[in-house]
């Protein structure tokens, strides 16, 4: 059984997303849901599925081993983020050597970095006047949205869109995509 941590700071869309694309599942298991923000709906979506949670502050997350007590507590085997703002610190990346999966709301190698998050990136994207965007999911490494890519689809960009008719568009890509490329390497 693959058990995943799912790490969030907002709202967590993707986050039940994956819930319930793995509800069923006999070999993967959303097991606990982490967030650096109390207040984010993420939580709301884990506890109304039954899943357990951790809040954790910036200082258990780069000045202990909290965080990695925890996951090996839980058997976790994958983390997967979904929408978390904070970099991974070295210390979760060695214990997880590429089993810690991003998804970003942009074709990397552009957009990303750090800030380039959300509104921020489909803002971006109209402001520059791109023809194109989409998700890339990737392997997380010591820096914003540089590891390497597992995947990416793409949308096209109309010069009629908004920036949110282009998150529109890029959440329908991630709710499509991320569930079966997740699932593709776990079970590969």
């Amino acid at each position: 059984m693959n058990k995943i941590a799912i790490f969030a700071s907002g709202s967590g869309t993707n986050a039940e997303n994956l819930i319930r694309a793995f509800k069923e599942n006999k070999k993967i298991e959303i097991s606990v849901i982490f967030s650096n923000n109390k207040n984010a709906f993420v939580i709301q979506r884990a506890i109304n599925h039954g899943i357990k949670y951790h809040i954790f502050s910036r200082p258990d997350f780069y000045q202990s081993q909290k965080i990695l007590e925890l996951l090996r507590q839980d058997d976790i085997t994958y983390i997967v983020l979904a929408g978390f703002l904070w970099l991974i610190p070295e210390y979760l990346i060695d214990a997880y050597p590429n089993k810690i999966i991003n998804i970003h709301p942009a074709l990397l190698p552009k957009y990303g970095g750090k800030g380039m998050f959300g509104m921020n990136v489909h803002e971006t994207v109209v402001r520059n006047k791109e023809t194109e965007t989409g998700i890339s999911i990737h392997y997380v490494n010591k820096e914003y949205d540089k590891g390497s890519i597992i995947f990416q689809a793409k949308c096209p960009v109309l010069s009629t869109d908004t920036p949110e008719d282009i998150a529109n568009k890029v959440h329908e890509l991630e709710y499509m995509h991320f569930p079966r490329i997740i699932e593709q390497i776990l079970s590969a």
